[in-house]
């Protein structure tokens, strides 16, 4: 009998690998008893960066989702996990030291045994202060490989990082195969390298998509790995993880010691999931992300974000589409679109350096690749929008990229200006609690059991004021019931234009939709009406005049000069700053903080 392998249920990222969001926590409280009864996880992974936003956008507070969500299975013995960014902690930009700092501590008092802390970049010194952080709380330091392939990242490559962060002092590692494109003898000659070095716990974490992820599993179970991360259905296979079942008979077939399943129990969690998927959940979940496809083996797109890329394109092909209308010229299909995208992926990806194709790098080059598709489908050129978020990338401020940038992306960089950063990531994003305090006890907001509001405050700031605000459930709700709406009359997903119209000298806010449009009876409040040039929105998402609370949001009368930052556009999870073409004096801000805006909305005016 060859040694035992135990199994890990990736619960969160189940949901995440297959459409936008996770279970309420009212949903997860009823689910947790059933999956431990099923009797075969050691692991259970309860939260990490998208389940804390989507709590918020819930109207939920995600604190206290997560000290629901790890009690039972505290009590049952299991070890929980989430999902760590490194630098990025649990969102998609850089996070200030201290505010990394208490991360730990309170995700520990919280019931989170193990960080499993990745770099998108596989920059060890974005790591490294994680490791130090998760155990000085009592936290399990799981370190992450990020898998990708291509020229650079050989065996070699993966086993030296290994060594490193077992040198820095992190507990165990884990394979993070997140695209599921990790060749299988590669990925078990990595797990032989990792144990000849130090016999540390292994985990592996792939996604089914591309076909691989059962010869890799076998793979490195071979070689020693200790842990597999698993899914179950109806959310397995596709886009998301092999299934327990499967994994198990594979396993026991091959003489491993390996949990027997309560397949009773099994087949309760199953139609609970199911049950919330009728619920409002597979509303964001794409039909073609329960399908498998070995086309994601050249994109090297990452399952976890391919839940949320299916729902994105809906508003990109529109967005597409649209301008298509206007010029008599022949509609995209989703697929056409989809294929463009995968094939620009490949294109960008080798000229942006070869980062791994992981959160958040992983949306950055799909971003990059699919506003190149949607700008020279308009007759424009490549490369004509950088989100900020995507330029430190590019610059060097989130780390160290694998390889080297392209010639037309330095020659870019030179002639906005932009300078390279060689020195460590952290030092660019200096502390910030202080600040938070001050926000928060302005606003008679308290810091929370284990200063756990102030941390999540200082993490997400849009999103906890959207959410304080009880914007973010308003949102969400109406979200809900147009999808609901258009599924029980058969219509596709569209997103309606909102725009803001002067007559007379009064300002009207316009919903505009396919055929009709609905025009508010009283004057839209919240926008002044002003003279001047318009700045009208690049692209479709929602606005805000900032995007940290570092940031002063710009009022009516405020003086700007051409280039300046004048608001944001956060599409597709990133930031995109929209910079005034001209000089002049803000006449109007034509959106509220949080609005859905559409491409060529007038964001603000100015004389």
């Amino acid at each position: 009998m060859k040694k035992e392998v135990k199994f890990s249920l990736v619960f969160r990222d189940m949901w995440q690998s297959a459409g936008k969001y996770v279970p309420r926590v009212d949903q997860l409280m009823k689910v947790a008893p059933a999956i431990i009864e099923m009797g075969c996880f050691a692991r259970v992974e309860t939260n990490g960066g998208g389940f804390e936003q989507v709590n918020l956008l819930f109207g939920e507070n995600p604190n206290n989702a997560v000290r629901q969500w790890t009690k039972p299975f505290h009590e049952a013995g299991i070890q929980t996990h989430m999902l760590d960014r490194a630098l990025n902690g649990l969102r998609m930009s850089p996070v200030p030291a201290d505010v990394r700092k208490l991360f730990y501590k309170v995700k520990k008092a919280q019931g989170t045994d193990i960080t499993r802390t990745f770099c998108g970049l596989n920059d060890i010194r974005n790591i490294a202060p994680s490791i130090e952080y998760s155990k000085a709380a009592g936290m399990i330091s799981q370190c992450a490989l990020s898998i990708t392939h291509s020229p650079i990242h050989t065996v070699e490559y993966y086993v030296n990082m290994a060594k490193q962060l077992i040198e820095l002092g992190a507990d165990e590692i884990c394979i993070k195969d997140m695209a599921g494109i990790g060749r299988p003898v590669s990925l078990g000659k990595i797990v032989a390298g990792i144990k000849a070095i130090k016999d540390i716990p292994v985990q592996y974490h792939s996604h089914a998509g591309p076909g691989f992820s059962m010869a890799s599993i076998l793979e490195v179970c071979e070689a020693g790995c200790d842990y597999v991360d698993v899914g179950m259905e109806p959310l397995s296979w596709g886009t998301g993880h092999a299934d327990v079942i499967t994994v198990q008979a594979m396993l026991k077939d091959a003489g491993f010691q390996v949990p027997e399943i309560n397949m009773e129990a099994y087949m309760k969690v199953r139609s609970l999931v199911q049950e919330f998927m009728d619920d409002f959940l597979g509303l964001y979940i794409s039909p073609k992300n329960r399908l498998m496809n070995s086309l994601l083996i050249g994109p090297g797109l990452p399952g976890g974000m391919m839940g949320s890329l299916m729902a994105d394109l809906e508003t990109n092909l529109e967005s597409i589409n649209k301008y298509k209308a206007k010029r008599n010229m022949k509609f995209m299909t989703q697929d056409e679109l989809l294929i463009k995208l995968f094939n620009e992926v490949a294109y960008v990806w080798p000229r942006v350096g070869y980062p791994p194709l992981v959160t958040p790098f992983s949306q950055y080059v799909k971003n990059l690749a699919l506003m190149n598709v949607m700008q020279m489908e308009k007759g424009k050129e490549r490369w004509g929008m950088i989100a900020d978020d995507i330029w430190d990338m590019l610059l060097g401020k989130a780390g160290l990229l694998p390889g080297e940038l392209a010639p037309e992306i330095k020659e870019k960089a030179e002639k906005e200006g932009r300078k390279f950063f060689t020195g460590n990531p952290q030092d660019n994003y200096p502390d910030a609690l202080d600040k938070f305090r001050v926000l928060m006890k302005e606003k008679g907001w308290e810091m929370g059991q284990d200063d756990e509001e102030l941390f999540e405050y200082a993490m997400h700031p849009a999103q906890y004021e959207a959410y304080k605000s009880g914007k973010a459930k308003q949102d969400f709700l109406e979200d809900v019931e147009k999808r609901r709406m258009e599924k029980k009359a058969g219509t596709a997903p569209t997103e309606p234009q909102t725009l803001t119209v002067d007559v007379n000298g009064t300002a009207y806010r316009v919903t505009v939709a396919y055929g009709d449009a609905q025009i508010e009876t009283t004057p839209a409040a919240a926008v002044p009406v002003g003279e001047g040039k318009d700045v009208t929105s690049p692209l479709e998402g929602k606005f805000f005049l900032t995007k940290t609370a570092q940031e002063t949001p710009l009022k009516v009368g405020d003086k700007v000069n051409e280039g300046d930052v004048i608001c944001y556009v956060e599409a597709m999870k990133t930031y995109n700053a929209i910079r005034a073409e001209f000089g002049g004096t803000i006449t109007a801000i034509c959106a509220t903080p949080g609005d859905a805006v559409s491409e060529d909305d007038v964001l603000i005016k100015i004389g």
